[in-house]
């Protein structure tokens, strides 16, 4: 079974079919650069010509980096323009794609989902937490494998400022961080978001789970078992396809 996923990044938007049956990719995704400033319907046009690239015309799942509400409205928007604040983007997508049927979700919530089924978190129980390290920090939440959604842990504070700000991957390439100085930040989030929930594994995904071997094994002090996200930068891809099969 194949459906299509589409995520919806603070720089790029890219998507693909998705295999369910085997959570993976089943074309070479393709990808666009988020437009600048980020508005509605620009990033509209970025979902309508990564989706039209393959000449798809069936169910459509889209991730956002904002808490989603009642799977349509958006509520936040710290990465892309403030303009989709209460914006409905099922029906503004829909419209877009010609009247495809378009589920939405937050974009870690789909990264984690598709960890959780196909990947690092497969079979695990107890409370587990999927980080991606991005344009900011994503964050989903598990307990027992149900999803608690739109938790948005990159927002919390530390030193003062929303944590993403100091150790998302933007932070460590913005200030040409080394990555020890940058693993050193990555450690006291762990460490505060641990104090907080306590759980029993971190998977760490997004674009920088590809070069995990340059960072975890410089992170100390940590109780829970800290492992890099197998499906890497295409989770949040394969997440928002097995959410909108889920939908239809």
């Amino acid at each position: 079974m194949q459906i299509f996923g589409v995520d919806i990044g603070g720089s790029g938007i890219k998507g693909a079919p998705v295999d369910l049956d085997r959570g993976d990719l089943a074309a070479e995704r393709h990808k666009v650069l988020t437009p600048h400033p980020s508005t509605p319907d620009a990033v509209a046009d970025g979902v309508k010509e990564v989706v039209g690239h393959f000449g798809w015309t069936g169910p459509v799942g889209v991730t956002f980096p904002g808490v989603v509400t009642g799977g349509a409205t958006i509520r936040t928007a710290a990465n892309v323009d403030k303009g989709w604040v209460d914006v409905d983007a099922r029906v503004l997508l829909s419209e877009r794609l010609g009247g495809l049927p378009v589920t939405i979700l937050n974009d870690a919530d789909a990264a984690g989902v598709a960890e959780m089924r196909f990947g690092a978190g497969r079979d695990r129980q107890g409370t587990v937490i999927v980080l991606t390290f991005g344009t900011g920090i994503g964050s989903a939440l598990f307990i027992d494998g149900v999803l608690v959604p739109n938790t948005e842990l990159g927002h919390l504070e530390l030193h003062g400022h929303d944590a993403e700000k100091h150790a998302s991957t933007k932070a460590k390439d913005d200030h040409e961080l080394t990555w020890d100085h940058w693993a050193r930040r990555v450690q006291k989030y762990l460490a505060h978001v641990e104090m907080l929930f306590s759980p029993e594994l971190f998977i760490v995904g997004g674009g920088v789970s590809r070069k995990s071997h340059k960072f975890l094994p410089l992170i100390e002090g940590i109780k829970a078992e800290i492992v890099p996200a197998q499906l890497q930068n295409n989770a949040g891809i394969v997440g928002a396809a097995m959410r909108a099969a889920k939908a239809g």
